[in-house]
């Protein structure tokens, strides 16, 4: 039989673990956390109803009581950057120990993103060029990402399933998403401050499955596919019951297989719509963060990409109005070259994709990474560090107000002149063809619509495209399919966005 002295501490020991177990918070407060400088920072969680909780931080400390179903919220005062680490605790009151429930070890602040996407946001480190030397050097104490763990949910949910921060080691580096590393990198080493990354991404994920059920209702685009999955949504426990029979009666005997397995519903399945939405972005509300960087695309590209540019506007004005922070930067990568490359012109649907991508720059704060010169070894391109410069480049313009060139040349305006058509762009100062070679990847059509590869020669800060074989032009189109030739960019080393002139119908593609 245990000794007196020994009940007594078991007692105690019960006591204050039940004691212990009342405050949650979701698992981004967790320890290495980065919290964003410079703005009001919430803090969030569970209780039980009516308690008080006590939140203490950097000389901080907030108070808020749960409400009737157990939640709480308050915010932190703004506070500067800082790479020291501190402290982060979370007590409530009815908490009968001295010292506080949680508490979070080495927290700093600094600069938060989030990057979400799908396969080419999640490729690690280790599986780019150069990978396994990236990640030996990648010794950044003050670079830390959060992994939201992939899942699918019929609703939102109040917390991800899975994820904690991860200091940037050597040790660390090699399963970290690269594209937000090499990002991560260059403003860490530019701003001087620490670098959050939020990781929520999932490989082979369309636009639709990152977007709200109600986003995704009230979009035209997208309304009747949704009413069709809300349809299959209903009828799943019908399903279900009738999958269950099957095997039931399988089971009793192996060698008599009813007929009539019903098709599997996507339901379930990360592709269906705004599952990843509810798993690992609602969860995430209401974080602070600076902006977003976004890396998707190809399965939107391979499915049907023709409504994708409304789908994608949707997305960020959807985010935006759910954090309801403003229009904050929301930074993406338009698709690299990839598939196969044809003699000549034709339209192809990633040429389409990449078009939706270039038109939602028409959004406030927005800016694009063109990628187009960097693929050609497969769907997963191993050149992430220059994904990860040019998201950069465009985070320190768009969200820092550093004066520098941060995108290639974009297509602003034609005129007919003769025989040629005058192109005009922004972001054209220096204006050239990469590695002095003659411009490739234009093509040129007349009012047959049948386009044919085009002479370019660069004046000034245009461009002058024709054929002999088109004596009066009407359009022109450049880098318009899925793995172009295309070698138009600027003084800053970035290259041109592909782009057509025309408005003609596309063919519908999809592969």
């Amino acid at each position: 039989m245990p000794s007196r002295p020994l009940l007594l501490f078991i007692s105690a020991l019960l006591i204050t673990l039940g004691a212990r177990a009342s405050v949650k918070v979701p698992l981004i407060f967790s320890d290495h956390m980065v919290l964003q400088r410079d703005v009001p920072v919430p803090v969030w969680g569970w209780a039980d109803a009516g308690e008080e909780v006590k939140v203490a931080f950097a000389g901080q400390v907030k108070t808020a009581r749960a409400d009737a179903t157990g939640s709480w919220k308050l915010k932190l005062d703004p506070m500067a950057a800082s790479g020291e680490p501190r402290e982060f605790t979370v007590n409530s009151s009815s908490a009968k120990t001295a010292g506080p429930e949680l508490r979070l070890q080495d927290v700093m602040v600094g600069e938060v993103w989030l990057a979400a996407g799908q396969s080419n946001m999640e490729m690690r480190i280790k599986t780019v060029n150069n990978g396994e030397a990236e990640a030996a050097s990648a010794n950044y104490p003050g670079i830390r990402i959060f992994r939201a763990g992939a899942n699918i949910a019929l609703t939102p949910r109040n917390d991800v399933q899975g994820g904690e921060w991860k200091v940037c080691s050597p040790l660390s580096a090699p399963d970290l998403s690269a594209v937000a590393y090499f990002f991560a990198r260059q403003l860490h080493q530019k701003l001087g401050v620490p670098i959050g990354i939020v990781q929520s991404n999932w490989g082979n994920t369309p636009a639709e499955s990152w977007m709200s059920r109600e986003t995704l209702r009230a979009l035209p685009e997208t309304s009747t596919d949704f009413s069709q999955w809300m349809d299959e949504v209903r009828t799943y426990p019908e399903w279900e019951a009738r999958f269950g029979e099957y095997h039931r009666q399988w089971g009793r005997d192996s060698n008599n297989r009813p007929p009539g397995l019903p098709p599997v519903p996507k339901t379930f399945s990360k592709q269906a719509p705004t599952g990843a939405y509810n798993a690992m972005i609602a969860p995430l509300v209401p974080l602070r963060f600076r902006g977003v960087i976004w890396y998707q695309g190809e399965t939107n590209g391979n499915n049907n990409p023709r409504p994708y540019g409304a789908i994608f506007r949707a997305l960020i004005g959807s985010w935006r109005r759910t954090w309801g922070i403003g229009d904050f930067p929301f930074l993406f990568v338009q698709l690299a070259n990839h598939h196969r490359r044809h003699p000549q012109p034709v339209d192809e649907p990633w040429a389409e994709l990449r078009e939706g991508q270039r038109l939602a720059l028409q959004e406030p704060n927005t800016a694009m990474a063109v990628a187009i010169d960097i693929g050609g070894d497969g769907i997963h391109p191993k050149n992430k560090q220059d994904v990860g410069h040019r998201l950069a480049l465009a985070a320190r313009a768009v969200a820092y107000g550093e004066q520098i060139e941060f995108a290639g040349p974009l297509y602003a305006a034609m005129a007919i002149e003769g025989a040629t058509i005058r192109l005009e762009f922004t972001h054209a100062r220096g204006l050239r063809a990469r590695a002095n070679r003659p411009l490739e990847g234009f093509a040129i059509a007349g009012a047959d619509r049948r386009f044919v590869w085009a002479e370019a020669r660069i004046e000034g800060t245009t461009v002058v495209v024709s054929s002999p074989q088109v004596p009066a032009p009407v359009a022109v189109r450049y880098a318009f399919a899925d793995n172009p030739a295309g070698n138009l960019e600027n003084a800053a080393d970035l290259p041109a966005s592909p782009f057509r002139t025309d408005q003609w119908p596309l063919p519908v593609s999809r592969r």
